[in-house]
């Protein structure tokens, strides 16, 4: 896919997010629908409202490439040679209770031969007028501005961002990875909202962030955006479709984050095929 197809797509998923986050700041304070419920997530009416807008949006410019989403999966991505990524709603749960820390995720994604990569990241944060964006081998941008991550260099003067799936096995994996960084780092936080904890990094607001049993849409266009801002990215699939476990940070902290992390799982549960740090 070529430079200029590229900015038109970037263009076009700016749109598409653009018009999602319209449709969640309309009704953040508004009751919600909730169309489906666990012990740890929920599922609301608008994530598929919004999903569907998204999906219209870029079907308009693109008709040609799926969607590959959260609230539902177009069976063309199959034998496709590119696919969007979305998460129309990433931070459901906080959205749900009228938090305003949450946001609209989109990627586009192209087939090279070994897999599917990520070319163009979006990801918009409608209640803080918010807009990363980036295109696979330029800058990430922060509302047009360049971003870059953090110069911080010690793990002890970090914050790191933390996040628990919705599984069991995923809590049981993070807790005691949590109960070895509380100790190692100047701050963690716990925001509820995988993209945003990623443009967090890429920003530089954020040092690190790790999580496992992560879902592809909640961390395709995000990933790109952390590279392009000059940090690492580097999410391990765990055997589930669509899944990973990550790690994501500065580029500084690297080396001591996953030994903290290591020395987290060895004394908790220990190694196991969900987390591979």
């Amino acid at each position: 896919m070529n430079s200029s197809r590229l900015i038109a797509a970037q263009g076009s998923a700016m749109a598409a997010a653009r018009a999602a986050g319209d449709l969640m700041r309309r009704h953040l304070r508004r009751t919600k629908k909730v169309s489906e419920a666990c012990h740890h997530d929920i599922k609301l009416d608008l994530d598929v409202r919004c999903q569907r807008l998204i999906t219209r949006t870029l079907a308009k410019d693109f008709p040609d490439i799926p969607v590959l989403g959260e609230e539902g999966i177009d069976e063309r991505v199959k034998g496709a040679e590119a696919r969007w990524v979305v998460d129309p709603i990433d931070g459901t749960v906080n959205y749900a209770h009228g938090i305003p820390h949450a946001c609209v995720s989109i990627a586009l994604q192209v087939q090279d031969g070994t897999g599917f990569h990520t070319r163009v990241g979006v990801v918009l944060d409608p209640f803080m007028d918010e807009l990363w964006t980036a295109i696979a081998g330029r800058p990430a941008l922060l509302n047009g501005r360049r971003i870059h991550v953090s110069r911080r260099l010690r793990l002890d003067e970090s914050i790191v961002s933390l996040g628990f799936a919705k599984s069991t096995a995923s809590l049981d994996h993070m807790l005691p990875v949590f109960n070895e960084l509380v100790h190692r780092v100047r701050k963690i936080r716990l925001m509820g909202a995988a993209a945003l904890a990623l443009t967090y990094v890429a920003d530089g607001r954020f040092d690190g962030y790790v999580e496992a049993g992560i879902r592809l849409w909640d961390i395709a266009a995000g990933g790109l955006i952390v590279e392009c801002a000059g940090g690492v990215f580097e999410p391990k699939p765990t055997g589930e479709e669509f899944q990973f476990s990550l790690v994501c940070n500065n580029g500084h902290i690297d080396r001591e984050l996953r030994r903290a992390v290591r020395a987290g799982l060895k004394r908790g549960m220990g190694p196991t095929p969900l987390y591979k740090p």
